[in-house]
């Protein structure tokens, strides 16, 4: 653990990014092998389940300190952490020991479904032989908000630096279902055996934002498609192997179980990525459709048949067992449209189309239809463009459509969490119905910390009720939000949902009087629910 320590202070002391890999590679080329393969997982988002709870650790730490709960509870949005909080007022340990991250974390697993008393003995007993740094980390383990400031693309390539493996490989070999207790070193980095890829996919080419397309130069260089509002997947079709995987690296194979005949179909040695959306009358549901099935293990029969999957491909990254990534878009395109036009019509899958547009201003009135079609707008990717590994600028772009707004007022505020937990963030907003108010959607980004400051100072100040950690405020500030889409609800009192709801802006020039009702979102709700 102190190895692991020395990485998280040096990359928590800079914020030069040659710095960080160089830190990260010189740990990959000394650290115990097991070590780092966890280090791998955690920094990919494979953290162990949580063993003990929150009120569980706040009770054993101020237990330990021997200070009253309540005081601990004080000290907490004070810190802003609950790992830190615990480190710091723990007495010093006295027995310290140095011990692998991997047997600290294989400790952590053992813990689970264990009765309290066994796992209250076990924490109490690590907390009496870490230091407070080691400690913070342990803490992080035990909550799973461990975080270490690097990207998954820093770490690759790190990594490369240190084994001389190349970083589209890694970045390859790291995707999919792998799990850190029975993952060698060896096996997840030094592999070549191609059979051991098996279902894995391909690290997802993301776009980023445009503004402005005259920027683009000529549109003969460019190809133009609607950016569908599903879920972004990657279809796999190998040896032995069917699966469908989500742009997060999760396996939703068997929550859509349409997609099973096209292990049937497609050929043997098939990676296709595309978006999976709600199908019905040959085009897409809306988003709401498809939000039924998400998280839902056990699909019924009338989700299927309410709201079949359907695939939009937008790109082959593999064909015949040979990886296309590095072939221009043009020609990866033309052999997806001959395989895909091969297939049964019946077939739940399809080419996303292209659109056809002779100059930017008339492909921008063509965007400007997009919630017509189900889609958020419009994405523009480089003919000559290679299938990239995750966010390149310049080849891909995402053109969306301007977000919806609403201006509307504060009821409730809660403190946030981690450095923002002694901060009110989290606000819960009310549009007019009547004479009454309604709450209608949460939201706790986009105002900056001056802002966050202060209307923290504002809502101590004006605190009308306590709820626990929510207080309930005069409805005086009114702001404006914006958010993608809106759906009905039979969860929520006004009987709608917001998709992807932020605060813009915190409108100090207008009063509560004038903040939008709840007709004008139901009448934006039968026009684009």
């Amino acid at each position: 653990m102190i190895r692991f320590f020395a990485l998280f202070d040096a990359l928590d002391r800079t914020t030069r990014t040659t710095a960080k890999v160089a830190a990260l590679a010189d740990y990959f080329r000394d650290a115990a092998e097991e070590d780092r393969v966890w280090t791998i997982a955690l920094l990919s988002g494979r953290r162990p389940k949580r063993a003990v709870n929150s009120t569980e650790l706040r009770t054993w730490a101020a237990e330990v300190a021997g200070i009253p709960l309540w005081l601990f509870e004080e000290a907490y949005p004070v810190v802003g952490d609950l790992a830190e909080t615990i480190s710091l007022v723990l007495p010093p340990a006295a027995r310290r020991e140095d011990r692998p991250l991997a047997a600290w974390i294989t400790d952590l697993i053992a813990l689970t479904g264990q009765p309290a008393d066994i796992r209250r003995a076990a924490i109490l007993d690590a907390w009496d032989r870490l230091d407070t740094g080691e400690r913070f980390l342990y803490n992080k383990l035990i909550t799973g908000g461990f975080r270490m400031g690097v990207s998954q693309g820093l770490m690759v390539r790190a990594l490369s630096q240190a084994t001389g493996v190349e970083e589209t490989e890694l970045a390859h070999r790291l995707m999919g279902d792998w799990q850190p207790r029975n993952t060698s070193w060896d096996s997840l980095i030094r592999s070549n055996d191609p059979a051991a890829a098996g279902a894995r996919p391909y690290p997802f080419a993301l776009a980023s934002p445009l503004d402005d397309p005259e920027a683009l130069g000529s549109v003969a260089d460019w190809q133009a498609e609607w950016k569908w509002d599903g879920i972004r997947g990657q279809i796999i079709r190998r040896a032995g192997a069917f699966a469908l995987w989500s742009r997060g690296e999760e396996l939703i194979t068997d929550r859509f179980p349409e997609f099973a005949t096209l292990a049937d179909f497609l050929p043997e040695g098939t990676v296709i990525d595309g978006e999976v959306l709600a199908w019905g009358d040959a085009r897409p549901l809306p988003f709401a459709s498809l939000q039924k099935r998400i998280g839902r293990l056990n699909v019924t029969k009338a989700l299927l048949k309410d709201a079949p999957a359907h695939l939009l491909a937008y790109d082959l990254l593999e064909q015949d067992g040979q990886d296309l990534r590095a072939l221009p878009l043009s020609d990866r395109r033309a052999r997806l449209e001959a395989m895909l036009a091969a297939l049964p019509a019946a077939a739940p899958i399809g080419t996303s189309p292209t659109i056809a547009f002779s100059d930017w201003a008339g492909l921008a009135a063509i965007r400007a239809k997009a919630r017509e079609e189900q889609a958020e707008g419009l994405m523009l990717k480089r003919l000559s463009s290679s299938y990239h590994i995750g966010r390149k600028r310049g080849d891909w772009w995402k053109w969306k459509l301007d977000p919806f707004t609403v201006e509307c007022v504060m009821l409730y505020a809660q403190s946030g969490s981690g450095r923002r937990a002694n901060l009110f963030t989290d606000f819960t907003f009310a549009v007019r119905d009547g004479d009454a108010l309604v709450p209608f959607t949460k939201a706790y980004s986009g105002l900056t910390d001056a802002e966050f400051n202060e209307i923290t100072r504002w809502v101590r100040r004006h605190t009308l009720e306590k709820f626990g950690p929510v207080r309930r405020v005069p409805p005086e500030l009114v702001f404006e939000i914006a958010f993608e889409g809106i759906q009905a609800s039979t969860r929520h009192k006004s009987g709608i949902a917001l998709r992807f709801p932020r605060m813009v802006r915190w409108r100090r020039d207008k009063p509560a009087e004038e903040i939008d009702t709840l007709d004008s979102l139901k009448e934006l709700l039968a026009m684009h629910g």
